[in-house]
């Protein structure tokens, strides 16, 4: 699929291997790398956007602002953005992979961002990765951008998913097999009749965890779903059908049977320490946190509000969530599904990353367990290298919640 997209764009036949240049259809930059990109574009002599409708910059990392040092960025951001025209979501819109995902992303394009997770758009068919800052104020000035293509993985996925098992459960198993190395450079393409069934929400998890297997990206095939959802999403038009052909070579293949999966989770301080929960044991939590541009989706919450409902979060724990996107926030309260998480004893940050960068709304202390649904547990990731992350589903971060410890989701869904 990596290849198809890429030949469409560069309008020439292209493989893995090839070095090439190509039309970028949108790029995005956030409070912690635009500043960066923008000092860079200074340094080429450009002081304009190659197209201000296909440059988006997004206040999502830190916001709202908790320093004088954070407000002046985001002013110097909102000023530029509005002398330069191009498209600014601050303070309460959301995680800019959320935003993309809502309003820009189309099939069959490249989507360049100035954060390693912008591999998420590929749930949406389009070849779309993390770039450093020179390479992003490049693309801004320029609408173009080179790369080497990729080799291919083939991520083979069957079986139904028993439920409260979900996506995040299958990426963590996957990066659990193959290693946070396992993919380095390579677009992982999932497919399997478990990767149609899903969502756009659960391909979303599967494509943003690819770099954390050291992918370049992370590909679903475009079906009837993507289409439905790019037109419920103010995009609507011919979307050609993506997928890879019958004799597609394939560098590397996996298989998962999701049958068989059970809840699993990533323990300190790597993604790829995979375990299944019911492998752990008892493991009390000081915190559990339920968001990010992995889990932060309306489907997410709707699972956790179905395993919280009528029960308390434990003393001695408390339940942080976040929604990904102002429209996710605005959902979630519509359905009554944030009165429920209230009710429960959640507190409900603003739309945006959190403490997920360790930045602020939810710094640890030396050494606190926090169970995320984030995709990362780095030492320090949170904020404080003397305290451990461990990573899981919203179903299991919701029953730990309930329980003040590691435990099994399947005990409380029903």
């Amino acid at each position: 699929m990596a290849e198809k997209i890429l030949s469409h764009v560069a309008e020439k036949d292209v493989e893995a291997g090839d070095i090439i240049i190509v039309d970028v259809e949108t790029v995005f930059a956030h409070d912690g790398t635009a500043p960066l990109a923008f000092e860079e574009m200074k340094k080429m002599g450009v002081d304009t956007f190659f197209d201000p409708n296909k440059v988006v910059i997004v206040t999502d990392h830190t916001t709202p602002s908790p320093s004088e040092k954070i407000s002046n960025i985001h002013a110097f951001l909102r000023n530029y953005c509005r002398e330069n025209g191009c498209n600014f979501r601050g303070v309460g819109r959301g995680i800019g992979h959320q935003l993309l995902i809502e309003e820009f992303v189309k099939p069959w394009t490249v989507v360049l961002g100035a954060d390693s997770h912008t591999c998420t758009h590929g749930a949406l068919g389009a070849f779309a990765t993390g770039m450093g800052s020179t390479d992003i104020a490049g693309a801004m000035a320029f609408g173009k951008t080179w790369l080497k293509v990729p080799e291919s993985f083939k991520i083979l996925v069957e079986g139904e998913l028993k439920s409260p098992v979900s996506a995040k459960d299958v990426i963590l198993k996957i990066i659990g097999v193959i290693g946070a190395d396992g993919a380095t450079y390579m677009a992982m393409e999932f497919f399997g009749e478990t990767v149609n069934s899903m969502g756009i929400s659960e391909r979303l998890t599967l494509s943003n965890m690819a770099v954390e297997a050291g992918g370049k990206t992370g590909l679903c095939p475009v079906d009837g779903k993507t289409i439905k959802f790019l037109a419920e999403h103010r995009r609507k038009g011919f979307f050609k059908n993506l997928k890879p052909d019958q004799d597609a070579y394939f560098s590397k293949e996996i298989a998962i049977n999701a049958a068989e999966l059970e809840p699993m989770i990533a323990l300190p301080h790597t993604v790829d320490n995979v375990k299944a929960v019911s492998e752990v044991g008892e493991l009390d939590v000081d915190q559990v946190f339920i968001g990010t541009c992995t889990n932060g989706r309306f489907e997410d919450f709707e699972i956790v509000a179905k395993i919280l409902k009528g029960k308390k979060v434990a003393n001695d724990t408390r339940l942080l969530v976040q929604p990904a996107s102002w429209r996710v926030y605005l959902k979630i309260i519509e359905r009554g599904i944030a009165a429920t998480l209230i009710e429960a004893g959640a507190s409900i940050n603003p739309p945006g990353c959190g403490p997920c960068i360790g930045r602020h709304l939810g710094i640890l202390g030396d050494g606190e367990v926090c169970l995320s649904t984030q995709n990362r547990n780095f030492k320090g990731r949170m904020g404080n290298e003397k305290a451990y992350i461990y990573l899981s589903s919203p179903a299991t971060a919701a029953a730990s919640a309930i329980t003040g410890r590691i435990t099994d989701p399947r005990d409380f869904y029903h």
